[in-house]
């Protein structure tokens, strides 16, 4: 039982470019629908939602997207390149956070600019992982572990710098 949910670590970085690709276009999707077209496309927040949760769960196990990314994407892009694993979660868990308050903020309370706020925070997070490889979650997992709030042994990569993968050129 354990075993279904780990999160994989190391995690191939072009996977989760790819999946932030997926979530670029179901957010954009959802944001621009909601607004064009009214609230009521802000249904398309749960699936966005499940696939954060899903994710943060167990990886790619569970998630539609997480399967499509790792399984058929990533792979016709290169080789596999590893990027340590608990940031990516850290940033999937500030993911699920702002899909679930946007799905509590139309369903449960009507606040419906409060959603949209949230998928657009979702938005450049997600273009910003997906176009230009920069995590958002993962530079502020950094900086928590700098500042002493994540212990170095949850991320033993990410705590030696001589570790650290050097861009190519």
């Amino acid at each position: 039982m354990g075993n279904i949910f780990r999160f994989p670590n190391p995690v191939n970085e072009l996977a989760a470019r790819s999946v932030a690709g997926g979530v670029v276009i179901l957010t954009a999707l959802t944001l621009a629908s909601s607004l064009a077209f009214g609230s009521g496309w802000l249904w398309l927040s749960v699936p966005l939602a499940f696939g954060f949760v899903a994710r943060v769960a167990s990886g790619p196990k569970f998630s539609p997207l997480g399967q499509f990314a790792t399984r058929v994407v990533a792979p016709r892009l290169g080789p596999s390149r590893p990027t340590a694993g608990p940031p990516k979660r850290f940033a999937q868990a500030i993911g699920a956070s702002l899909s679930v308050a946007a799905v509590l903020a139309h369903f449960a309370f009507g606040t419906d600019w409060f959603a949209q706020l949230c998928l657009g925070a979702i938005l450049v997070a997600a273009i910003l992982e997906a176009g230009f490889g920069i995590c958002l979650g993962c530079v502020i997992f950094g900086r928590l572990m700098k500042a002493g709030l994540v212990p170095a042994q949850t991320c033993a990569a990410c705590a030696d710098i001589s570790l650290s993968r050097v861009p190519a050129a």
